[in-house]
């Protein structure tokens, strides 16, 4: 690709926020051409707007350090006259969210968010690129509802459902029923670290506020099929959660019970989850990962600490596969969930929407 692609980020002072401006900025396809924050940010240039909030341990890219901030709402003029595509990461209420990536697609812009705020739109695909590349397919029915000819929003799902979620899509063979998942997720998906949340080291908080329900329930729309322009949610596998917040820095991590409707054989699993039939293999995407699930033999990995940055953070890694004396299967996996659950996740979909043509240069 000859010239970039120039995007934004909403949300740009925050962790995620934070995030993407590393991500992006030596990106091959993309160029960072407006920064957009609260109106507190605004006028300001970006490193005084972070002020001492820097929480990465990657330091600031000098590119954008002097780079001006905008407001997301007032300025939104401004910034979609700037660029084509916008990562959403702001931290508002629902209907505030949702009125601002409105405001962008309606001005021709390209939204993939990282909210959840329109998650349950109805004719909003939120996708995982290795699992529903197809969901795209209603970009032109939102555009048609909305009468938008250049914008449309895309969102991107919860990051703790990242680490299980590919592990089932490589099974669908065996069709799974039932999940019973517990995931121990890091303070990064707070937006905190050790020094602002100082309560969480040496500690487990065994409640993550919606984020359980999520987790039930967002995998059923990425399993949806669509007919005739509307979602219709997969029934299985029921899921149920638990989702505890645990002293680590990044990485989600899961255990997994999984109950089939047929009866898989430990090398028929493990030979799914190698042979995975990854749609991206042809695309070349630059954040795609290879492979997409790693499963490791050792009976200790994967670690959080050492497996969370799997190619870069944005692969997918699993182990200690074994039956379940009560039926069924057992495992664990883990993701990186500012990465791959959350800034990377985003940027692998907007490559995809680059790739399927629904972004130009």
């Amino acid at each position: 690709m000859q010239q970039k692609i120039p995007v934004g980020i909403l949300g740009a002072t925050g962790m995620v926020g934070q995030r993407f401006v590393t991500l992006l900025a030596k990106h091959p396809w993309f160029e960072i051409s407006a920064l957009g924050a609260s109106s507190a940010s605004a006028g300001k240039p970006y490193d005084q707007a972070i002020g001492n909030r820097w929480a990465l341990v990657e330091p600031m890219p000098d590119a954008v350090k002097q780079m001006p901030v905008y407001a997301v709402d007032q300025d939104l003029v401004t910034i979609a006259s700037k660029v084509k595509l916008v990562f959403c990461a702001i931290d508002l209420d629902a209907d505030a969210i949702r009125s601002i990536e409105d405001g962008y697609a309606k001005a021709g812009v390209a939204v993939v968010s990282n909210n959840s705020a329109n998650r349950w739109t109805a004719d909003v695909p939120m996708i995982m690129p290795e699992v529903n590349p197809h969901h795209l397919d209603m970009i032109p029915v939102q555009r048609n509802h909305r009468g938008w000819n250049t914008g449309f929003i895309v969102v991107k799902p919860n990051c703790s459902i990242q680490c299980y979620v590919p592990i089932l899509e490589a099974w669908k063979q065996f069709e799974p029923q039932q999940l019973r998942v517990s995931t121990y997720q890091a303070i990064s998906g707070a937006g905190k670290t050790f020094a602002t949340w100082p309560e969480m080291v040496d500690n487990v908080i065994p409640y993550i506020g919606g984020e359980e329900e999520k987790s039930e329930k967002e995998p059923l729309k990425i399993w949806a099929t669509i007919v005739d322009g509307e979602f219709i949610l997969s029934e299985t596998p029921r899921i149920s959660a638990q989702c505890i917040r645990v002293s680590a820095s990044d990485g989600h991590f899961a255990t997994l019970n999984v109950l089939f409707k047929g009866s898989p054989t430990k090398q028929q699993l493990l030979d799914a989850i190698r042979n995975f039939p990854n749609p991206l293999s042809d695309l070349k995407l630059p954040s795609a990962p290879e492979p997409f699930i790693t499963y490791f033999d050792e009976e200790n990995r994967p670690q959080t600490k050492l497996d969370r940055n799997i190619d870069h953070g944005m692969g997918i890694s699993m182990g200690r596969l074994r039956e379940d004396p009560l039926g069924g299967w057992k495992c664990v996996s883990l993701s990186h969930n500012t990465i791959r659950g959350a800034a990377g996740g985003a940027v692998l979909i907007a490559e995809l929407l680059v790739a399927k043509g629904y972004i130009c240069t």
